[in-house]
């Protein structure tokens, strides 16, 4: 008796060897013969992909967009055809698909390409005819027929835009931990796997640099409301639900603690005090797709302004050399940049209902010493800036003061 139709996505760690292939060819196997329809996105094994960019850094110091994606769609196009032999041995009907042959159309940005359509009548008819369909995650096809990536972490997104796109019953994310974690259980020993996250939750923990799910994958499943289950690869139990609305676990009012390093804060100095200078400075910006994130203006007292905003560290030559570019238009007098910055963010819908969080936080951070650079909020998040050697720190005591260390540990 056919049950549904199951996305499974398996991450590089999952599929970095062959034997590990051999483990999510029984993990698909499994849930097929459960009498589901699967279907299997994938990433490139281990670290193919940062070997990749590696060998194309040491031929150039500045290698063109168009070629990184001809480069690192390679890597998936390995695993889909190795796990797709897999599963034939073990007598399934299998088939593997690059993201284009899979229907993936995306808009026409190499390196963080959005997907615009995905066109499901080759995957529909497999499924049909009762195989499995293995595809490639991160990539996909623009319409004048360009190769495009969609980012690090771009699987994830693939695996959720199938599942919306097939009208799939669940899209089960593996990975090597075994859910969501309060924080990072590498650097925290205190962190706690949940069994629930709302959507609006994940989003802003993944965005804030909780790299077990990419954004755009959870803003995915929000849009078309894909149930989503974290699990690990190579356990077998329960992981974490995502969901529009989950219970409040043991009534916390912060469910989890995101960091990023290799931030950088930029700061433009003597800017034009008119109306038209912010949309100016991030339209420009986000022209050249540099992602801009918290922003702070501080007046001078006369009629010029400054404005200090954060960006990813890898964003700084492009950013400083777009301002540079532009600078007749913007008028500014100078700009400053510090590097050797981290992000640390408090994210839980509970905020919304208990005033005073914020301030603890910082209570909290002044009390270990650590100084805030810069602060951001939202309904349900607070972000700070600190400096790279503080960040664990801070996060281990934020961890502490908000007692995340006392969710109930469940498999």
């Amino acid at each position: 008796m056919k049950m549904g139709l199951i996305v499974q996505k398996f991450g590089g760690t999952s599929v970095a060897d062959v034997e590990k292939i051999q483990n999510v060819a029984n993990r698909v196997a499994e849930e097929k013969e459960n009498g589901n329809d699967v279907v299997v996105v994938v990433s490139a094994m281990g670290k193919t992909t940062d070997h990749l960019v590696d060998m194309a850094q040491q031929i150039s110091t500045s290698p063109s967009k168009r070629e990184m994606d001809m480069l690192l769609t390679t890597g998936e196009q390995v695993t889909i055809s190795l796990l797709a032999l897999a599963l034939q041995q073990k007598g399934y009907d299998a088939i593997s698909y690059t993201g284009w042959q899979a229907g993936m159309v995306t808009e026409p940005v190499h390196g963080n390409a959005r997907i615009l359509d995905i066109k499901t009548e080759r995957i529909k008819k497999d499924l049909a005819e009762g195989r499995i369909v293995v595809v490639a995650g991160f990539q996909g096809l623009t319409e004048e027929g360009e190769i495009t990536t969609l980012g690090r972490g771009g699987s994830d997104t693939t695996a959720v835009a199938l599942a919306a796109a097939l009208d799939a019953d669940k899209c089960d994310i593996y990975t090597d931990v075994t859910g969501v974690y309060t924080t990072d259980p590498r650097y925290v020993k205190g962190a706690r796997k949940l069994l629930g996250i709302s959507y609006d939750e994940m989003l802003e923990l993944a965005n804030l640099g909780a790299g077990v799910l990419h954004p755009r994958a959870v803003e995915f499943a929000k849009n078309y409301g894909v149930t989503l289950e974290v699990r690990s690869s190579m356990e077998v139990e329960r992981g974490t639900l995502i969901e529009e609305e989950i219970s409040m676990e043991q009534n916390l009012i912060v469910r989890g603690i995101a960091f990023e390093d290799q931030i950088t804060r930029v700061s433009i100095i003597g800017l034009d005090n008119s109306i038209a200078s912010l949309p100016t400075i991030f339209t420009t910006l986000a022209n050249h797709h540099i992602n801009v994130d918290i922003i702070i203006q501080s007046g001078t007292g006369t009629d010029k302004a400054n404005i200090s905003f954060s960006i990813k560290s890898s964003d700084l030559a492009e950013t400083l050399e777009v301002l540079e570019e532009n600078k007749g238009l913007l008028n500014y007098e100078h700009i400053e940049s510090e590097t050797g910055l981290s992000k640390v963010s408090i994210v839980g819908a509970g905020m919304i209902s208990n005033p005073g969080v914020a301030a603890k936080m910082f209570e909290v951070l002044a009390g270990e010493g650590i100084q805030v650079k810069m602060v951001s909020t939202s309904e349900i998040k607070v972000s700070t800036v600190v400096s790279d050697e503080q960040m664990v720190s801070a996060v281990e005591a934020l961890h502490d003061a908000f007692e995340l260390a006392k969710v109930a540990v469940s498999a």
